[in-house]
């Protein structure tokens, strides 16, 4: 046997086999299963199974089969076969080159390169999985495996302006050898982590997409195994770029992902969890082998010095993998599909310049978003018309063709001159000439849209860089004027409409307890809760639009979350201040930056709610011009600051920084281009500090100023501390108890933690004071002997009647403890709801109490003597008597139900732990003394 391919038969994949004889003229087809076989003979051979040949996916065999580009004899033989289930013969030469290319080509053998990262080495290997995709790979870093794929359409979508990329990252959880919580016991829809790992892949693999190529495109990537030590999701980027260098995507730049931390003075490249937990910074940074696409990270405010120092290792670490990845792409990757680029015509655009380029001059002026947008679609829409409708010939055309006419106007009107009468004959007619009809051009309604949005970006891009002013009249460095109102809703708990330019976000922040918590429930973070976040939501009313509503999309996701962890830092602790504190950002208006606005509301409304913050942050969009010779600049990039929607969509950066005039909290940068330098980055970031402290400066100013109290509407939690192995009996058995103290007392939630740390929520004074009085109860230290007033009996059974000697504590006074004298029924003498004196006298193994009612009763001998007769016990014992009755004895010290229930707490919520309430005067009882039934205690 000289090679084993595949058909694809009724039941599935059937091996064909190919025998060529004697590399002659004639070769036999035969499969494996003895159903079909075919002889081939001087002019053709036909194949019996009547499916296609499966070598390759679908999509490759449709481009192979139409362009034959660069494979082996064996494959574009059998692409030929796949077109009209014949071969057509060959001479012996053909035959044994197809033989061996079969042997050569299939199946792939796996190829793999390690790579040095840090300390320690990643694994790349392609050809092992998916290896019908366009592009795969894994990429492995310790135990933590990521798998990523690249595949595209095989014909092109319609064109347009925004690249049909998409992105889907997943953690498996078995990868962590764990299953969903969920009743389908299967992965459904991305978490908000997940929603951030996919920017992260989407935002530099974007840049590097030609213009033009318009298949849609889809990168996968699934962690396989994760071993709690390596993250996956700098793997993740990585994986991606490879995926796509290999396949036929024609970007010509391989891109690379690394995470950097810095613990001390040293700078980590893809730290593991547990250094992570040292790090002071999170830097995640993506790029080429010679520029940077996308960086995003937070850190304690860190100087600009130390962040920049850690771009630069991280640069260089993702160079070294690029270039390793090199000899990798060129061993095993496929040819790029160039040819499938489609531009607009090249004279289309000097003909939307000739049309538009007075008018787009005096638009672009306007200073309001809104009257300059509908003054631009206006335009456009004439554009439209002109190009693709009545058609256009442009004016250097026109001009000739009309000086053209009038020479040939002027040599008619001489031979008109010279026409002699008499010596036309009659009946001929005269013909003058005519102007010659004008050809115009037609036009695609995409290619002149996307033509006009370049050349308006163009336009935009030249009144910045010449004449120094942007679309609203400011200087590059220039801040938009700055508005903030605290207090604006009166029952939320901190609320605040910041205002900066056409940017406006409402911020609110609601405080509460450990049941608002957000839970966490991923790979890396297992059943963790958060008692900060911050969400974000971006209504089509902000930019006077109409669009459907539905669930928060990535790039809400993704703004949210950088305008949390720019929050974040200068939040107190949680042993100062033990709530859960949410924020909301609405952003009502929107020109640009508005999730840097998030971090500037985000800060007063929380100075609103009275969170004690450690100072105050804000943020700040920064914008970039980098080719400026173009427009007649000195070729140095010009940097933008406080930068708005137009800016963002004409330029070449977005660079968004938050922090405070000391250091950076968080940052998130985003490239147009194909990467930006050490240097430009620096720039950025001098300005950006600039622009912070000014921003700073009008938030100060805010009117009215932030309340910085809590707000009456909002819960008061009361912290507590008891012995950690008193938790079981607040809780009870399966959260029996905890939930009756909550129903009884009317309190929103108590947080019972292991280590005797215990939080109570309430909307009033009132019900946290009784659910305070019942745990102190419930985790006082009881010693036997001790004597309880005024304790109220509960339940009635039997055998005797449980009494609650302090709020949710209970003992047992058995019958025989209830009165001196022999009784039938507790009831005698006792009903619910009576109130008499109780003494400890017994608490067992398990906690339980074993009160007496007796040892307190008067010693009347009479009434000894008559306890034989069961008729002596038959009159009612009054009780009245009773709830004054005092221990004779001076060896035991009473309790007052006040001492629990009238504790005096602060209007604001406490802070500081408070002890239960213990009697240190408390005298125990000499061990040798016996209760009133004769018990040894």
């Amino acid at each position: 046997m000289v090679g084993a391919l595949g058909f694809h038969g009724g039941g599935g994949l059937v091996p064909l086999t190919l025998f060529p004889d004697n590399c002659g003229g004639n070769r036999r087809i035969s499969c494996g299963d003895g159903k079909c076989s075919s002889n081939s003979n001087s002019n053709r051979s036909y194949l019996h199974c009547g499916s296609l040949f499966s070598l390759y996916s679908t999509s490759e065999r449709r481009r192979v089969a139409q362009r034959r580009r660069g494979f082996s004899s064996l494959q574009r033989s059998f692409c030929r076969v796949m077109a009209s289930e014949r071969v057509e013969n060959a001479d012996s030469a053909t035959n044994c080159d197809v033989a061996e290319g079969l042997n050569a080509n299939f199946p792939p053998k796996p190829v793999s390169v390690r790579i040095p990262v840090g300390d320690r080495h990643i694994l790349v290997e392609t050809g092992h999985i998916g290896r019908q995709a366009s592009g795969s790979v894994t990429v492995t870093d310790g135990d933590t495996i990521v798998y990523s794929s690249a595949c595209l359409s095989d014909t092109p979508s319609e064109p347009g302006d925004f690249f049909p990329l998409a992105v889907h990252y997943q953690e498996r959880l078995s990868a962590g050898g764990r299953t969903s919580g969920g009743f389908f016991k299967r992965e459904g829809k991305a978490k908000d982590h997940e929603v951030l790992i996919c920017r992260l892949i989407d935002r530099p693999l974007r840049p590097t997409m030609p213009k033009g190529f318009y298949h849609e495109t889809q990168i996968l990537s699934w962690v396989f195994s994760y071993d709690g030590i390596h993250s996956p999701d700098c793997l993740a980027i990585t994986a991606a770029g490879i995926a796509v260098a290999l396949s036929e995507i024609p970007n010509t730049k391989t891109i690379a992902g690394v995470r950097i931390g810095l613990i001390g003075d040293r700078y980590i490249v893809n730290p593991t969890t547990n250094e992570m937990e040292e790090s002071e910074l999170d830097l995640l940074l993506a790029g080429t082998d010679s520029a940077i696409l996308m960086i995003e990270g937070y850190c304690n405010f860190l100087p600009e010095e130390k962040l920049l120092q850690a771009v630069k290792v991280g640069q260089a670490a993702v160079r070294k993998i690029c270039n390793e990845v090199k000899g990798l792409v060129k061993k095993c990757g496929k040819q790029k599909l160039f040819e499938s680029i489609k531009l607009p015509p090249a004279e289309l655009y000097r003909h939307v310049e000739e049309i538009s380029g007075d008018e787009l001059v005096n638009i672009l002026q306007i200073k309001n978003k809104i009257p300059r947008s509908k003054a631009l679609s206006a335009l456009e829409d004439r554009v439209l018309t002109i190009l693709t409708e009545e058609g256009y010939v442009s004016k250097a055309e026109y001009s000739k063709t009309s000086e053209l006419l009038l020479e040939i106007e002027d040599e008619d009107d001489d031979e008109e001159d010279e026409v002699v009468d008499g010596e036309v004959d009659e009946g001929d007619v005269h013909i003058t000439p005519m102007s010659r009809k004008r050809t115009p051009l037609f036009f695609s309604e995409v290619d002149v849209k996307l033509v006009f949005k370049d050349i308006t970006h163009k336009y935009l891009r030249k009144r910045i860089v010449e004449g120094g002013r942007r679309s609203d009249g400011r200087n590059p460095q220039e801040i938009r004027p700055i508005n903030s109102q605290c207090g604006l809703l009166p029952r939320a708990h901190g609320s605040v409409l910041f205002t900066r330019g056409e940017t406006q976000s409402l911020g609110v922040v609601t405080l509460g307890g450990k049941q608002m918590a957000q839970r966490i429930d991923n790979l890396v973070d297992t059943d963790d809760t958060k008692r900060f976040y911050l969400q974000y939501s971006f209504p089509p009313s902000s930019v006077g639009e109409v669009r459907r509503l539905g669930a928060p999309n990535r790039r809400e996701i993704g703004h949210g979350m950088l305008a949390e962890r720019a929050l974040e830092p200068i939040l107190p602790s949680e042993n100062d201040f033990p709530y859960t504190i949410r924020v909301e950002s609405t952003i009502t208006e929107s020109n640009g930056s508005s999730s840097m606005a998030s971090v500037c509301g985000g800060c007063l409304a929380l100075l609103d709610a009275g969170v004690p913050l450690k100072c105050n942050v804000a943020g700040i969009a920064m914008g970039l011009v980098l080719d400026t010779q173009e427009f007649g600049g000195d070729g140095i990039p010009l940097i933008l600051s406080d930068i708005t929607g137009s800016e963002d969509a004409s330029g070449d950066m977005d660079f968004k920084v938050a922090g405070n005039e000391h250091g950076i909290t968080a940052f998130q940068m985003d490239i147009k281009v194909e990467g930006i330098t050490i240097p430009v980055m620096e720039q950025a970031l001098l300005q950006a500090k600039k622009g912070r402290k000014h921003i700073l400066s009008e938030m100060a100013k805010s009117t009215p100023p932030p309340s910085m109290k809590l707000s009456k509407y909002a819960p008061l939690i009361l912290v507590m501390k008891v012995k950690p192995e008193k938790v079981h009996a607040i809780i009870g058995s399966g959260g029996k108890k905890v939930k009756s103290i909550i129903e009884e007392t009317g309190v929103d939630g108590i947080d019972a933690q292991d280590n005797g740390i215990i939080k109570i929520t309430a909307k009033d004074l009132s019900s946290l004071e009784k659910a305070k009085a019942i745990i102190a109860g419930l985790t006082m230290v009881l010693t036997v002997g001790d004597i309880y007033r005024n304790c109220e009996v509960k339940t009635i059974l039997p055998y005797g009647a449980f009494v609650e000697i302090t709020p949710g504590r209970e003992g047992l006074c058995h019958i025989s403890e209830l009165a001196s004298g022999w009784l039938s029924n507790p009831e005698e003498v006792v009903n619910v709801g009576d109130r008499f004196d109780v003494k400890l006298i017994e608490i067992n193994e398990k906690g339980q109490l074993r009160l007496s009612r007796r040892a307190l009763l008067p010693d009347d001998s009479s009434e000894e003597s008559s306890t034989t007769s069961p008729q002596s016990t038959n009159l009612r014992k009054p009780l009245e008597g009773n709830k004054t009755t005092t221990d004779q004895s001076n060896n035991s010290k009473t309790k007052k139900d006040s001492d629990f229930v009238n504790t005096k707490i602060p209007d604001k919520p406490v802070n500081k732990l408070l002890q239960p309430y213990v009697n240190k005067d408390r005298q125990r009882k000499n061990s040798g003394n016996k209760s009133m039934n004769g018990t040894q205690k």
